[in-house]
């Protein structure tokens, strides 16, 4: 039962895009440690589809964050693609989290000076792909979420759920192993918000990009494949 056991442990491991093991942090304040997560384990595989809920403050964001490389554990371990963060020099961290993961949060952080089409085409831009194709590339994804007529649109022109909707297709564009979202759709009203989240389904789906989401939204929790619960910086697992 024991080599079973393990047999189906390292082929789960073989199968995750991300996953963490015994996962703690903690935080000082005035002297004294703060934990917020502790022994966390979470594997999320190939197109999973992975919503994070719990009370305002029981750790969803900074298990968010932990599992994107933004910030490092107390003890425990982030692996991504296979890859132990901890092994990676700051530089490879840098080229593997921008390589496998996209990112989303409630607040859009579009940069002002460029147009809707500059900003979601970007990432492409960075990885050096011709202008032309990137452009197309991010062309394609605004008009999935409903900004094909924005494309030359700077952030401040566009209408706060727009700003979102360009920040969503530039987490896209790339096409990641793994989309990371932080109430994404937490500033945007009932119609948006639903065809954004269809939109995030659809390349779940069809893409096999696995998509973990932090969401006080019951509605958006319910249709993950998977809903884990963070209990006083614990995980308890759901249907």
């Amino acid at each position: 039962m024991s080599e079973s056991m393990s047999t189906s442990n390292s082929q789960s491991a073989c199968n995750s895009v991300l996953a963490c093991t015994a996962l703690c942090k903690q935080f000082v304040q005035a002297g004294e440690p703060v934990p917020v997560l502790a022994d966390v384990t979470l594997q999320i595989g190939k197109g999973e589809c992975v919503a994070i809920v719990g009370a305002s403050g029981s750790g969803k964001s900074t298990l968010l964050h932990l599992l994107g490389g933004l910030d490092a554990p107390s003890s425990g371990e982030v692996s991504l693609m296979g890859r132990a963060l901890s092994s990676l020099s700051d530089a490879e961290r840098g080229e593997q989290r921008n390589r496998s993961l996209g990112f989303v949060y409630q607040f859009h952080h579009l940069l002002p000076e460029f147009s809707a089409l500059e900003n979601v085409a970007m990432p492409l831009y960075i990885r050096r792909m011709p202008k032309a194709d990137a452009e197309a590339q991010a062309m394609e994804v605004l008009a999935k979420v409903g900004l094909g007529h924005r494309l030359h649109h700077r952030p401040g022109q566009l209408s706060g759920g727009e700003r979102q909707r360009a920040a969503i297709a530039r987490a896209l564009v790339t096409q990641p192993a793994c989309v990371l979202a932080d109430e994404p759709t937490g500033n945007l009203d009932r119609h948006t918000a639903d065809s954004v989240f269809e939109l995030m389904l659809s390349l779940n789906a069809t893409l096999g990009t696995a998509l973990v989401l932090v969401t006080h939204d019951e509605r958006l929790a319910a249709r993950a494949g998977r809903v884990v619960t963070l209990e006083d910086g614990r995980l308890v697992e759901q249907a």
